[in-house]
Formats: structure tokens, sequence, C-alpha cells
């Protein structure tokens, strides 16, 4: 909040200049005069005026032909700016810990990185005797447990067609999927739910809870799970796990930027790898 004493160095032309950029969205890209004088209220001399000092600092473009406004360039190179800052690991990290709080358990951050599954982040008590082996930096096949199988859910399927050539399906427990139709199904149900539930097809015994992490643009870009003994789940605590690690998902896609117009209710060994 700022001070009273303080509003006298308050610049009512700046707010106006930045309301113009602000007018724009995925749904405005490009405004005529008369649309950002109505959109803004403000007349058109005063929104022709700030928007040529906004075109002289590359902040708009004007296109004669279509006499439309639009972003320009120097928007574009300090949104990079910015999120070339953002390390998604570094984002993700408070939220992980207090997701292990939270549940008591292990959590992981995954990533796709090379055509592999990469582990970039991981949480545990350290009370825990139970311990998974994979470590930050770990890499899997790409469709390795809940988080390798959250993020192939999310890519094309032309992509989803070349790892699969690539790195086929193959049995990393008795109860993993092998068959490529069954697998495909299965991709289609995680994005219908917005979470996966890996029963022991990574690893006997274990049980992951994983859902994905978008960025501003919606793609998903990583995703975030949970490992469990499976013997120490009921149906209660499974959902209450599912919900939990739902809603570390979406606040950690948050702060990367992603803005979601709907959200769905949803409503061990030593040294095992990460699921």
């Amino acid at each position: 909040m700022f001070s009273l004493k303080k509003e006298r160095f308050y610049n009512r032309s700046l707010e106006r200049a930045l309301k113009i950029l602000c007018a724009f969205n995925r749904d405005r890209q490009a405004l005529t005069l008369s649309q950002l004088s109505k959109i803004l209220n403000l007349s058109k001399a005063t929104v022709s005026r700030l928007s040529f000092t906004l075109m002289k600092c590359d902040f708009l473009r004007y296109d004669p032909p279509s006499k439309q406004y639009s972003l320009g360039l120097k928007l574009f190179e300090l949104g990079s700016v910015i999120f070339s800052s953002f390390s998604i690991r570094r984002v993700a990290s408070p939220h992980l810990t207090q997701l292990q709080f939270t549940l008591g358990k292990t959590t992981f951050l995954g990533v796709l990185q090379d055509d592999e599954l990469v582990y970039i982040d991981k949480m545990e008590d350290t009370r825990n005797p139970i311990r998974f082996a994979s470590q930050i930096g770990t890499r899997r096949p790409p469709h390795f447990g809940m988080l390798g199988q959250i993020l192939v859910a999310y890519l094309p399927e032309s992509e989803v067609n070349r790892l699969l050539k690539k790195t086929p399906l193959r049995p990393f427990t008795r109860r993993s999927i092998t068959n490529q139709i069954v697998f495909r199904k299965r991709l289609l149900k995680i994005r219908e739910q917005g979470f996966f539930v890996d029963k022991e097809e990574a690893l006997e015994g274990i049980t992951g809870i994983a859902a994905p992490i978008r960025d501003y643009t919606g793609k998903v870009i990583a995703g975030v799970g949970v490992g469990i003994i499976s013997s120490s789940l009921n149906s209660t605590g499974t959902k209450q796990i599912i919900k939990e690690v739902c809603k570390t998902a979406r606040k950690i896609s948050q702060e990367m930027g992603y803005l979601e117009r709907e959200i769905n209710q949803q409503g061990s060994t030593k040294n095992r790898p990460g699921p």
C-alpha cells in the first residue's frame, strides 16, 4: 500500500500507458485506436499520444493497412528475461517441502529431458528409515512410473509415437503395462482426470501419485509426485494424497504463470529407486 505522502509521486500518464499495454490479451492481440479508447474509457487523443510514445520505445507496434496496434518486441524481450530467470526447481522446492511435511511421504519433481525422465528435486523425511535410491539427476525411461507417465500423457501424439519407437514399453514389475493400445488409453485417462496413480507398476510394493505442472502457456513442463508404501494405503488415504498432490501442482503452476480458468476438484524396502 502506498502512503498518502507518496501519492505526490503518482504518475497518471504512466498509469494510462500501462493500461494500454494491459488492454491486450490472447483474445485481443490487435486493436484499433477506437477499440482502445472504448476499452480504456479514454479519449482517442490521449490514447494516440500515449501510444506514440510506447511505439517509440518499441512497446507497441502499429500496422497502417489494418490501422491496428499490437504489443511490441520490447515486451517479448522483457518477458523472456523474466521467464528465463524462473527455475522450475526453485519455484517448486518450497511446495515440495510443504507437501512432504503435510503427508509425511517422499516427494519428487521430474521433467522430460533428452527423451528421458529426469528427477530434478526430491524431499524426504530424514527420520524415515525407508529411502528411495533415485536422487536428483537420476534418469529413467520416459514412461517410467508416475512422473514419466504424467509427462508423456500431455505430449502430442507424434511425440508419443516417437518416444515409444525409441524406447519401447518394457516391464519393470509384474503389473507394468507393455501393450501400446492399453498404454495409450491410460494416457487419455490421465489427461481426463488430471492425475495418475501408479499402483506398483514401476516398483514392487510402491504406489506413486503424480500431477502435472504447467507454465504460463499452459504447457506441461514438469510433474510432482509422492511415493508411498502400498500396504499403508487405503481408499480414504489415497483420495487425500491425490487432493494434496493436485493442489501442490496447481500452486506451482500458478507461480510459473499459468492462469487456470477452471479448477477440477479431485476429489517399504531401503534403497528403492524413485517411483
